[in-house]
């Protein structure tokens, strides 16, 4: 019978992540071979998880890693508050995030990292942190030429958001990046639809419009005017849903679309929003 010494311990748990008192018991079972102690703790990571997978997930939070030309963000699910919160939860999800900016989103829980697939990542995670953690939602972001990420995650982990920023000439991507961030604040605070009032959904506006309609009939006024009651509404609706016409929350002053205006003149460029995506709890 080998000897289990404290250092090979010690090895394990830098390998596996898995408990102190489960790496020695792994390596009392495999007789000190290191590989089969590994082995050995991933099969019971791996039973470990298949008991909590039916247990409902009804916390987590989401993780976003950005650089100025790609991101990727990260929504996982688990069964408390009190693990969403963690310190050990928060560094998994965010070294998710990072791998999703590297390999994608496509069929994410299947790729493969330099050491282990994601799937097996996620059971580690399940073993360690003692609830069922689910993959809900991966987001890979790239950009070409003249463009930025901007990326913000609300303090408490349960919003988050990309923006691209573009400009029409050569403009300072890091004061660029810092204007798209800000932004991107800006739509996890606020309800945004569309960039703009072209990019809205038919089907939002008509529901809207139909709800406003009936709305205005209890008043008991005659068609036409609730026509051009409707009408202003809509107008209103529409800026109030659209990102470009909204009040910016950082300075309520100024809308997004004057943000832009300014932040262009003084970097020498027209800037506009290409894309955003938010995702929240």
């Amino acid at each position: 019978m080998a000897q289990i010494t404290a250092s090979m311990v010690k090895e394990l748990r830098e390998m596996t992540a898995a408990a102190m008192m489960d790496c020695k018991k792994a390596l009392t079972e495999c007789d000190g071979d290191m590989e089969a102690a590994k082995e050995l703790l991933r099969k019971k990571g791996q039973a470990i998880a298949n008991k909590k997978a039916s247990r409902e997930t009804k916390e987590g939070a989401i993780a976003i890693y950005s650089e100025t030309d790609k991101a990727g963000l990260v929504k996982m699910a688990c069964e408390t508050d009190f693990v969403a919160i963690n310190d050990h939860f928060k560094a998994f999800i965010g070294e998710l995030a990072k791998h999703i900016s590297e390999i994608g989103a496509d069929n994410f829980t299947e790729k493969s990292t330099d050491q282990s697939t994601i799937k097996e990542i996620i059971i580690e995670a399940v073993a360690k942190l003692g609830e069922n953690i689910v993959f809900i939602e991966g987001v890979d972001w790239k950009t070409e030429g003249n463009s930025v990420i901007g990326s913000y995650v609300h303090s408490n982990g349960k919003i988050g958001t990309l923006v691209e920023l573009t400009a029409d000439g050569d403009a300072d991507k890091e004061k660029m990046a810092i204007v798209a961030r800000d932004i991107a604040m800006h739509i996890a605070a606020s309800n945004v639809e569309a960039v703009r009032e072209e990019d809205l959904d038919p089907k939002v506006v008509e529901k809207e419009k139909n709800f406003l309609i009936d709305q205005a009939k209890e008043s008991g006024k005659p068609d036409n005017i609730i026509e051009k009651m409707v009408e202003g509404r809509i107008k209103k609706y529409k800026k109030e849903i659209c990102l470009l016409y909204q009040n910016f929350v950082k300075n309520p002053e100024q809308t997004i679309e004057d943000l832009l205006s300014d932040s262009g003149k003084a970097l020498g460029a027209k800037l506009d929003v290409k894309r955003y995506f938010k995702t929240q709890f």
